[in-house]
C-alpha cells in the first residue's frame, strides 16, 4: 500500500468520525427560565443548528423560546414544532419569539422547513 492509500483511507475513517460526533455527540441542554410573569423562557441561536438544542420545559406552563437568527442560509429560514402545529419565519439577524403551552409531556423534534437543523423540546409531566 502507497502512502496517497493511506492518506485517503486515514482522511475516510476521520471524515466518518466526524460526522458520527455531529449527529450523535453530546447534545448542548438548556432548561427554561421562569420570567416573573410566569412563562418559561429560553434563548437559542440559530446557525448551523440550534443553540441550545435540547430545550426543557414544564408541560401546562407557557413558553417563549426566543430565536436568533446567525446567519442568512435558506435552511435556517424557519422553525416548525410539528407537534404542537407551529411553524414561524425566522428573519436574519433577529430574535423572534415563539410562544405556546404545552398540554402534553413527553420528547418532541422541532426541525427547520428544510427538516435538516433539528432539536428537542422535552416537557416534563407536572
Amino acid at each position: 500500500m502507497d502512502t496517497t492509500k493511506i492518506l485517503v483511507i486515514v482522511g475516510g475513517v476521520m471524515l466518518i468520525a466526524a460526522v458520527l460526533w455531529f449527529f450523535f455527540g453530546k447534545r448542548r441542554r438548556a432548561a427554561a427560565a421562569i420570567t416573573e410573569q410566569g412563562i418559561q423562557e429560553v434563548n437559542v441561536t440559530v446557525k448551523g443548528g440550534y443553540s441550545p438544542d435540547v430545550l426543557v420545559v414544564a408541560e401546562g406552563k407557557p413558553v417563549r423560546v426566543n430565536f436568533y437568527r446567525d446567519e442568512t442560509s435558506t435552511c435556517s429560514e424557519q422553525v416548525i414544532f410539528g407537534d404542537f402545529g407551529i411553524a414561524r419565519h425566522l428573519p436574519a439577524f433577529k430574535t423572534t419569539a415563539v410562544e405556546f403551552t404545552p398540554n402534553k409531556s413527553g420528547e418532541f423534534i422541532f426541525t427547520c422547513g428544510m427538516n435538516m437543523l433539528r432539536g428537542k423540546l422535552i416537557v416534563e409531566p407536572k
